[in-house]
């Protein structure tokens, strides 16, 4: 059944299988829903009608009764299915009409009344799941709130503005209890934000000069003086929003298998139908006997609950994936997690903490001195995204050293940078042939050596060392339990720092000094080899191996567009311990579809069999079909309650140097 490309929201519309927008408020409720107050009309008049028509009352009194039930449970379906005819697509809500109607004009009208009535009430439950599945996502957008107290930047006096007028670089009071306004980064004060609705976090989050709050988190005891880091659209509230519902706009190859026999199937109904009538017709049974078992069928062939067996809790998990901080660009995304046979993971900003520190400058004998080769180098790096650039720039700011102009900035991903810098072409990247004498020293020590070049000869070698996240190793075991093969490290680290940090975490296979290309190999390699990969990555160095994986999922903290473009998964809150969580959400899910389809396809070939070979009452018949439909659409919203998301590794292990 395909239903019309556009549905009129004041309709009764049973838009199975299809997500129709609709604003929030309260509308999340079920006697909110249109379709719920059209179904409870025609309930209503259904129950005077059965007993006045049961009781012997004359016909002018029940009569009118069935008719209002008829039209108000089955208007809403009959124009869908006509607005589907019209563009040559043969609607399961027509088939149910037709069989209620062809039941009445049998005389057949409780029966034909009652498959109104169900078929209403299904459809109403059905709206309601899909809109509770929609307000769990439309919910993000009034996290934040309305208000907040802008900061004039030279006096500091106090302005009271609207939250979505903030720009970026305003300041901004937040006082003890008060709701964060926009994304932003802590400039003064310390206190305790719970993030419990952006990330998941059980326990509030500490926060001091230099970290990051997001929209609609709750600043708790100590007040904070903050600078907005990203417009109101562009948060990560707004985010989330915005790609979890195009996420609900996808549909999953399954169901996209669905539709495309669901046409040919709709239409061998109607075919069986006319020979379930005909054939005992010129057998000699009784004309009104035969068109009830016709009626019958028709309605317990109907394919509803398999079309509604996939999307409902494909659309769950998306959802409860973004309450806890985690995007899943669409429906095929989180069919797909479900199969996931091997993870691979960067190390840099992945496994872990992403924010190197530059520890050492060892100047190159007879040429600068420390401070001139890091002011150099962090005049080429300061428009660099990666975390190393970010390293070198900070020390030089740290030690209040002048950044000389720089132009014609070029990064090469994998190499590093090139600037002109005081008339002189400055590169800064990794080691190559001409390395000096200090790289292998930092190498061994577990850091990454960054070689400055001027004019072509080595200048200065900076020594930059980084931390591993604090759940790394434990993340690494549970998505190793999770995968038929163990994890993979991925990195354009020198071999010495990779297997550093491989033994901390207890990854066996490492692959390292890879440039984007070869990440990319490596990945086409594991699936040739028959695994379904997910790669982690972060940076726009990983962006051509997030793309190339069956799925890929980007850290979010990065926030680098290309790579969030090419994941398919976003983890917005920066914690691999989401990863194996996420495994586990989609498994559930993967098993909930075949649960569904199983459901579906018993059910319907049970009363199909008992039809053709038996006497199905219709009412059973009715009951049979939607209940089945209302079923498969009820288990799939068991994937919105939390229970459904999985407790991540606690840490049980040191952070330690990489």
């Amino acid at each position: 059944m395909l239903p019309p490309e556009t549905i009129d929201e004041t309709a009764p519309a049973s838009a199975r299988g299809r997500t129709v927008p609709r604003p929030p408020g309260p509308l999340r409720t079920l006697a909110g829903l249109p379709e719920a107050r059209w179904a409870g009309t025609s309930v209503l008049l259904f129950a005077l009608a059965v007993p006045a028509q049961l009781l012997g009352a004359p016909s002018w009194v029940w009569g009118p009764l069935y008719a209002g039930c008829y039209v108000t449970g089955g208007w809403g379906p009959a124009w869908s299915g006509l607005q589907a005819l019209r563009e040559r697509t043969l609607d399961v809500d027509l088939l149910m009409i037709v069989a209620a109607l062809g039941a009445a004009a049998i005389g057949q009208v409780l029966d034909g009344g009652l498959l109104v009535v169900i078929f209403a009430t299904s459809g109403a439950l059905e709206a309601w799941a899909t809109a509770r599945t929609e307000s769990s996502v439309r919910g993000l957008l009034e996290l934040a709130p309305d208000r907040a107290t802008r900061l004039d930047p030279v006096t500091g006096d106090e302005e009271r503005v609207a939250a979505d007028e903030l720009a970026v670089d305003d300041l901004v009071l937040v006082r003890p209890g008060e709701m964060v306004g926009a994304d932003a980064v802590v400039l003064d004060g310390t206190s305790e934000v719970d993030q419990a609705t952006i990330t998941g976090e059980p326990l509030p989050a500490a926060k001091a000069p230099g970290d990051e709050v997001f929209a609609g988190t709750l600043n708790g005891t100590g007040a904070l003086r903050v600078r907005v880091a990203r417009g109101a659209g562009d948060s990560v509230v707004a985010r989330i929003a915005e790609l979890v519902e195009q996420a609900s706009a996808t549909k999953a190859r399954t169901q996209r298998w669905i539709e495309q026999i669901e046409q040919r199937y709709s239409l061998g109904v109607v075919v069986a139908t006319l020979l379930v009538f005909g054939v005992p017709v010129l057998l000699g049974e009784p004309l009104a006997d035969a068109l009830l078992r016709a009626m019958t069928f028709m309605i317990v062939a109907s394919p509803c609950a398999v079309v509604l067996s996939t999307m409902p809790p494909l659309l769950a998990a998306i959802a409860t994936a973004g309450r806890h901080g985690v995007l899943v660009k669409s429906a095929e995304v989180m069919e797909q997690l479900g199969t996931i046979t091997a993870v691979a993971l960067d190390k840099t900003g992945t496994l872990t903490r992403g924010r190197p520190v530059l520890t050492a400058v060892h100047a190159v004998a007879g040429s600068w001195d420390a401070d001139t080769a890091l002011a150099t180098a962090a005049a080429a790096e300061h428009p660099s995204e990666h975390p190393l650039a970010r390293a070198v720039v900070a020390a030089a700011r740290d030690r209040r050293l002048p950044l000389p102009p720089a132009s014609g900035f070029t990064a090469r991903p994998g190499h590093g940078v090139s600037a002109t810098v005081a008339r002189r072409t400055i590169e800064v990247g990794r080691p190559g042939e001409d390395a000096p004498g200090q790289v292998r020293e930092i190498e061994d020590s577990g850091g990454t050596a960054v070689v400055v070049h001027a004019d072509g000869a080595p200048v200065a070698v900076l020594a930059v060392h980084d931390a591993l996240r604090p759940a790394a190793a434990d993340s690494v075991a549970a998505l190793a339990a999770r995968t038929a093969t163990p994890p993979t490290l991925l990195t354009g680290d020198n071999p010495r720092a990779a297997q550093r940090t491989a033994d901390a975490v207890g990854i066996t296979d490492v692959h390292a000094g890879l440039l984007p290309a070869d990440k990319v190999d490596a990945v086409e390699r594991r699936r040739a080899d028959g695994d379904r990969l997910l790669v982690v990555g972060d940076g726009v160095n990983d962006a051509p191996a997030l793309a190339a994986a069956d799925v890929g999922a980007a850290m979010g903290r990065a926030g680098a567009d290309l790579t969030l473009t090419a994941a398919d998964v976003v983890v917005v809150r920066d914690d691999l311990t989401t990863l194996p969580a996420l495994l586990d959400l989609a498994r559930r899910t993967r098993r909930v579809v075949i649960a569904n389809l199983v459901i579906a396809a018993s059910i319907i070939g049970v009363l199909v069999v008992w039809d053709l070979v038996g006497h199905l009452p219709l009412p059973l018949g009715v009951a049979g079909h939607e209940g089945s439909t209302i079923l498969v659409a009820l288990n799939g919203l068991r994937l919105l309650r939390s229970s459904a998301w999985t407790r991540p590794p606690a840490p049980t292990r040191r952070c330690v140097a990489t």
